[in-house]
């Protein structure tokens, strides 16, 4: 398994509308992978591998380049940064982090943390209150010279590195570069199998406010069948009851059903149960109350396509512990890359 390509995708910062230094990467890890690759308009990176035949069929991978994160709205006289998220966060997971600011001149180092009184001199109703998003600041240790490095529309990411624990890699962007990375080792296992359909991944743009790049590239490519590539949630930790799990680690891929955003084409469900039978690749049937993904916008694209979800479980989603099963990514890759080989 590619980690070290899974490593420098997660720690490449690139936020909702910011992508660029992602775009960046992939473009120089897929060189020579694809006949046609082209960066639309909305900053998503459209790929195209030719079919051999004429009228193949067109499959669209979707997997987006973006992760959760904030962009700079303010800056005070005294040098602290005030921010707007890109993407869903929970309050209660940003106390005392560590972030990077980006900016067009460089990276600089940061603490995030709300405003108000640290625990020795709160009082025990100001110690149950959990601040909004809004009222968390981030300090650079540069004061008043910040206005001097940092602008508004800045971004601004977690600093955290990616970590291997036994069979779990955690990071805080596995959401969803373990897409991106599919996007790359899937074509690259293919070699030159699969010929008989002409394949478009496309690494697209700000999935996370909107699924706003998948819009845009599924309406260009208009595929016949569409693979949304995403994380799910693994509720399979204490605390959470068994109905919640969505999927459990260890238990191969997720199959994904449906979520708020789409109901997958139950002719390609059948599909892919049926050749992750024949292969002996694990894997989870899902689903969602909430959320959405890019499968969605290649289902509603113009006239509209065959779509379906292919999800990796993962532990404390939209946090700097994302976590995932290394066989529940493989098993992901497996899938993938033995439906393109029916082709």
């Amino acid at each position: 398994m590619n980690i070290d390509l899974l490593k420098r995708l997660c720690e490449t910062p690139g936020v909702p509308g910011r992508e660029d230094r992602v775009r960046d990467l992939i473009l120089s890890e897929i060189d020579g992978l694809f006949d046609h690759v082209e960066t639309d308009p909305m900053g998503s990176l459209l790929c195209r591998r030719d079919a051999g035949t004429e009228d193949a069929p067109r499959i669209m991978l979707l997997c987006h380049m973006d992760e959760i994160g904030f962009l700079v709205s303010h800056i005070d006289d005294k040098g602290f940064i005030y921010v707007q998220p890109v993407g869903g966060f929970d309050p209660r997971n940003l106390f005392s982090r560590r972030v990077l600011v980006c900016t067009d001149h460089g990276d600089l180092k940061g603490v995030m943390n709300p405003g108000g009184k640290p625990i020795h001199i709160s009082s025990p109703e100001d110690r149950k209150k959990v601040p909004e998003v809004g009222e968390f600041f981030i300090d650079t240790g540069l004061g008043a010279a910040t206005k001097d490095h940092v602008q508004i529309g800045d971004f601004v990411v977690m600093d955290e590195p990616l970590m291997e624990m036994g069979d779990k890699i955690v990071s805080k962007a596995l959401d969803n570069r373990i897409a991106c990375w599919l996007g790359i080792e899937v074509i690259r296992a293919l070699a030159e199998d699969g010929r008989g359909a002409e394949i478009h991944v496309a690494f697209t743009s700000q999935e996370e406010v909107g699924l706003r790049g998948a819009k845009t590239a599924a309406h260009r490519i208009q595929p016949d069948i569409g693979i949304g590539i995403d994380t799910t949630l693994a509720c399979d930790t204490p605390g959470i009851a068994d109905h919640l799990a969505t999927t459990r680690h260890g238990k191969g891929f997720g199959l994904h059903v449906r979520d708020s955003s789409f109901i997958a084409d139950t002719g390609l469900v059948r599909e892919f149960a049926a050749l992750a039978d024949k292969e002996g690749i694990p894997y989870q049937r899902t689903m969602l109350a909430a959320g959405g993904q890019d499968g969605a916008a290649a289902q509603q694209a113009a006239s509209g396509a065959r779509a379906i979800g292919i999800v990796v479980g993962t532990r404390y989603i939209h946090t700097v512990t994302e976590m995932v099963d290394r066989g529940d990514l493989e098993a992901a890759r497996q899938i993938l890359t033995a439906y393109l080989r029916t082709f």
